[in-house]
């Protein structure tokens, strides 16, 4: 990616990884711009609310203390994921981001 690419779609980036909403916004204002920078973060964050998903419901129906240590590696994923947004880097969440982008290929 070219810093210019980077650069146009930074500002998205970030705004997928505020809220839920965040995600849906960044989403609908890329589709035009099909910015690859901001739909390698939009595929990050995709991965990030599955995982979000999972720890409640590990939480709620299986063991509440695994629960809430799979929350805690979700949300230092997610801070992960922000970070290397602001900063402008397409880096993957480790371990498991680069399955994100290869289960949500198809969001580009």
């Amino acid at each position: 990616m070219t810093d210019q690419t980077i650069q146009d779609g930074k500002t998205l980036a970030i705004i997928n990884y505020l809220t839920f909403i965040g995600l849906i916004i960044a989403i609908i204002m890329n589709l035009e711009k099909k910015n690859p920078f901001t739909f390698f973060h939009v595929r990050q964050m995709l991965g990030l609310i599955i995982m979000l998903l999972a720890s409640n419901i590990i939480e709620g129906y299986v063991n509440s203390w695994l629960g809430t240590c799979f929350w805690i590696i979700t949300f230092v994923c997610w801070l992960f994921g922000l970070f290397y947004a602001a900063k402008g880097e397409a880096r993957q969440i480790p371990v498991i981001g680069e399955k994100f982008q290869e289960w949500f290929k198809n969001i580009n």
